[in-house]
């Protein structure tokens, strides 16, 4: 059977690390060694075989992320032949201006949105020139509804609740022959949603999961409260699904850069490790 890949193109919240205007530990860090760096969360979909693949969220990074897939999996100059869009926040979405006029000048690439998200790339600039030029047609799909991408993927978006306030927001279940895979990179909080996150966590065999803060703490040094900007905490979520983490493998990813589990060296990471969980890192691979 052919082989499909669910490849890391990216681990950061939005603004990535390290994060604009700002020297803390972790982005001081980046700043003096490249090999600390991390892009903004994304996932990519790859059947080797077939030489296709899907994109999930078009970050700003998209054009280093692009570079580096083409180049792991032998593909240079095939585009993904299809990009899946969570919501419209700023770590999500902007890397479609890439494929416009000025940049690729790509042809009909198929963009998998909600109704809302459809709306706005379809009716607001600078989005709707992308659609006008035909650099990128948008699809629209619901809540619940399977997208058969191949003969052996499908993708399922899940509505969440977060800061809709230009599009709805999705989670996505990615499915294998082999393997099934929760994607959830932003979600204000779990007992807001309408499904129980252990009970969904239960049927995967594998999570990927909001991890922007570790705890309340993490915004304390640069005087900003994460009430602000509403996401679980890792220390919330592993208590929650302690008990799932010995036979579900849970790697927490879209971090922000005030985030200690970043540093590997520093026991937060330690501690995580030693109670089952992972953080996910740009080129890991899972084979679906």
């Amino acid at each position: 059977m052919s082989e499909v890949i669910l490849s890391v193109l990216g681990t950061a919240q939005d603004a990535g690390l390290p994060h604009p205007n700002c020297f803390c530990k972790n982005c001081t860090q980046a700043i003096s060694n490249p090999q600390f760096r991390r892009l903004a969360a994304s996932l990519a979909i790859i059947e080797p075989d077939a030489e296709t693949w899907h994109l999930i969220d078009a970050t700003p990074d998209l054009k280093e992320q692009l570079a580096r897939l083409q180049m792991k999996y032998n593909l240079q100059g095939k585009l993904m032949d299809g990009i899946f869009l969570t919501h419209a926040h700023l770590g999500h979405y902007p890397g479609l201006l890439f494929l416009g006029r000025e940049a690729i000048g790509a042809s009909g690439i198929p963009v998998l949105a909600g109704t809302k998200m459809k709306h706005l790339l379809e009716e607001q600039a600078p989005w709707s020139q992308l659609t006008k030029l035909g650099n990128i047609t948008v699809q629209e799909i619901q809540d619940g509804q399977d997208i058969q991408v191949s003969p052996l993927v499908t993708v399922t978006p899940v509505d969440v609740p977060h800061r809709n306030e230009f599009s709805e927001t999705f989670a996505f279940w990615i499915k294998g022959p082999n393997k099934k895979v929760l994607y959830v990179p932003d979600i204000d909080r779990w007992h807001e949603w309408k499904h129980d996150i252990h009970a969904v966590c239960e049927e995967a065999d594998i999570c990927l999961l909001d991890g922007t803060f570790h705890s309340s703490k993490d915004l304390e040094h640069i005087g900003r409260d994460y009430r602000e900007i509403p996401h679980p905490l890792m220390v919330e979520t592993m208590e929650q699904l302690q008990e799932l983490a010995e036979k579900t493998e849970i790697y927490f990813t879209h971090l922000n850069h005030s985030n200690p589990a970043i540093d590997s060296e520093q026991s937060i990471r330690q501690e995580i490790k030693a109670k089952g969980f992972h953080i996910a890192e740009e080129e890991m691979e899972f084979r679906l």
